[in-house]
Formats: structure tokens, C-alpha cells, sequence
């Protein structure tokens, strides 16, 4: 133990109490506190209660202590009940994707820090085509249900490390990191297909669901070291852009740029015009 100061230790011989003796009554004091605040449903704080027991427990301990059974899984449960609560709190509660919250503060990290911008990260902004008359036709219950699908349609075959983000309404986002400008395309362009060929009719009678796309990508450092940082709110504007471009040219596309020229991605590219209504800074 930490050698005490001679006039520390005298008051606490007055007080009639051993440094150990003190030191487990703090453990205590903070149990009991924790289980209160447990009781009360405030597991935030009782987590970092008994935190301060553990350390108490550990402080000073050349060898690892033996740390009482029911404080050890009082400990864990809350660290388990932490982590749900702050993975729920970047979920959307209809969908179970991630939220905006959640979209933002991954883009910012990719984009700013040595993340996967240097590595080639691609954004795919896309809405549900029509999903006002699915409402109108079938009910918001039933919408819901369509927004749930479209969601686990959209989440199969990504690229590892990848996510779908829900980004407002009836709008998706797709974050596809350490990918090329290819593969991107390929992605964006299987989730649509897997949307429109899913059996909506499953549902209800006469139900068909589309998505349009804009794919934003932007390439890895090495291959443009003259181009400027792009940030998280204009690589969505460019998406944005793209995906308006993608609705004028007759929905149920995805809409890209490659080589300076906006294209339509799968069957859409060999049978429409392109709507290039207006574009947001690219390079």
C-alpha cells in the first residue's frame, strides 16, 4: 500500500479506522449506491459506481485481486446494458438500420481521419420510387412493412465494412468503403435489381417497389493527389445530385459519374436519355 503522510495517518488512527478498513468501507459505500441507482433504472450511473469499487479494490495490488462474484457480474451486465443502449441509440426504430445520427459521425471519421476516403469510398443516396402512392394504396402499416424489406434487400452481399443507413423518409444511404469505383457500381446496381425483383405481390396484390440511386465515389489519394478533400455533406450533395439526375431519367435507376460524364448503371444505360439537370461540384 501507498505510504500516508504522518498527519493523514494519525487522523485516521484517531478516527479508530485502518487504511483497509476505510478502503472497503468506500467499496461498499459505492455497491450500495450502485444497487440504488440500478433500482432506479439509472444504469449509467451505477455502472461507473462500481467502476470506482472495482478500482478501489485493484488500487495499489501488486498481484490481481479476488473481486466478489456478484460484483464482477454486476459489472458485466452493465457493461452489456451500455453497449445495447448506445447501439440502439444509432439504430432507427422501424428499420434497424442505422440512423443519420449514426451516418454522420461514421462519414466524418472516413473522411477526415485516416479512413477509408484514402482507400476509395463510395455513397449511395437512393429513395424509394413512388412510396407516397404505396401509402395512399395500401396503408401506412403496409408501407412500413415495404421500408422494413427494402432494408434487409439492401443489407445483403455488401462489401465488408460496409452499412445502410437510413437518412430520412423513404431515403437510404449506402456506405461502401475500400471499394473501387467499379465494384461500387456493381453494388449499387444489385441492390436495385434485388428490390425490383423481389415478389412485392407476396405482400399485397398488385404491389411493386423500385429504388433510383446516385452513386458518389470518391477515389482513393493516390490516384487524384492534386484533387481537393471533399467532406461527408458535399459527397452527399453530390449523391443527391445524382440521384435527382436518376428520377428525371425514369426511375429505377442508378445514376454515376465516370470519366467527367454522368452515366445510368445495368439495363437503364442502353434504353434512356439522360435528365443531367444539375450538377454539384464535381471534378
Amino acid at each position: 500500500m501507498t505510504a500516508l503522510r504522518p498527519e493523514v495517518a494519525e487522523s485516521q488512527q484517531d478516527d479508530g479506522l485502518s487504511v483497509d478498513q476505510q478502503g472497503a468501507g468506500l467499496v461498499q459505500l459505492h455497491e450500495s449506491i450502485a444497487t440504488l441507482l440500478a433500482s432506479r433504472g439509472q444504469w449509467r450511473q451505477a455502472y461507473q459506481h462500481l467502476r470506482s469499487a472495482l478500482d478501489l479494490v485493484y488500487a495499489d495490488q501488486d498481484e490481481q485481486p479476488h473481486v466478489p462474484e456478484q460484483l464482477r457480474r454486476e459489472v458485466d451486465r452493465l457493461r452489456r446494458e451500455h453497449a445495447e443502449a448506445r447501439e440502439q441509440s444509432l439504430r432507427d426504430s422501424l428499420t434497424d438500420s442505422y440512423n443519420r445520427r449514426y451516418l454522420d459521425q461514421r462519414l466524418v471519421d472516413m473522411l477526415t481521419e485516416h479512413g477509408s476516403s484514402r482507400h476509395g469510398l463510395a455513397i449511395a443516396l437512393l429513395d424509394l420510387d413512388w412510396f407516397k402512392q404505396v401509402n395512399d394504396t395500401y396503408g401506412h402499416l403496409l408501407g412500413d412493412r415495404v421500408l422494413q424489406r427494402v432494408v434487409e434487400l439492401l443489407q445483403q452481399d455488401l462489401p465488408e465494412g460496409s452499412f445502410c443507413a437510413r437518412y430520412g423518409g423513404e431515403e437510404f444511404v449506402l456506405v461502401l468503403p475500400r471499394v473501387d469505383a467499379e465494384t461500387a457500381v456493381d453494388v449499387a446496381e444489385a441492390a436495385r435489381e434485388r428490390v425490383e425483383r423481389h415478389p412485392w405481390s407476396t405482400i399485397a396484390s398488385g404491389l411493386r417497389v423500385t429504388v433510383s440511386i446516385g452513386l458518389a465515389y470518391e477515389p482513393p489519394a493516390e490516384e487524384a493527389p492534386s484533387r481537393p478533400a471533399v467532406g461527408a455533406e458535399q459527397q452527399l450533395l453530390r449523391a443527391d445530385s445524382l440521384l435527382y439526375t436518376a428520377k428525371q431519367s425514369g426511375r429505377n435507376a442508378v445514376a454515376y459519374r465516370e470519366d467527367g460524364r454522368v452515366r445510368l448503371a445495368g439495363a437503364a444505360a442502353g434504353r434512356r436519355a439522360i435528365t443531367e439537370t444539375r450538377v454539384l461540384g464535381y471534378y
